[in-house]
């Protein structure tokens, strides 16, 4: 791979419309890594790490905690760009997650309706 074909921290900060300081904290959690650092020890990342990138945001969006984007990312292929398949298959593997995620905020919401009326504020769900 030629050095044009890899961003800089700032290049993939803007393109991905994360902050430089998220880029390097995901880094140090272990959900991304550079493909290497030039000379003067400046990261350098592949353009697939765009796709890592909203991936993780996608995650945390929903609610994934570092530690299960962190091993969802762990069964991705190495040595290749993930595919498509490779990415549904993991967004797959969420919505048990999610259901779960979605089941419980429903049954606090009904408790909130609930309890706002009688005033106990018990959110016991």
């Amino acid at each position: 791979m030629d050095g044009s074909d890899l961003l800089s921290i700032g290049q993939l900060s803007t393109r991905a419309g994360v902050a430089a300081s998220a880029l390097r904290f995901y880094e140090a959690e272990g959900l991304l890594e550079p493909a290497g650092r030039t000379e003067g020890n400046r990261r350098q990342y592949t353009r697939d790490t765009l796709r890592r990138i909203a991936f993780i945001r996608a995650a945390q969006q929903v609610g994934l905690s570092l530690e299960q984007i962190r091993q969802a990312l762990a069964t991705l292929p190495e040595g290749r760009t993930p595919t498509t398949e490779d990415w549904r298959r993991l967004s797959e593997s969420w919505r048990s997650t999610l259901d779960q995620q979605i089941e419980w905020l429903e049954r606090l919401r009904d408790r909130l309706d609930s309890c706002i009326g009688c005033g106990c504020l018990s959110l016991d769900v």
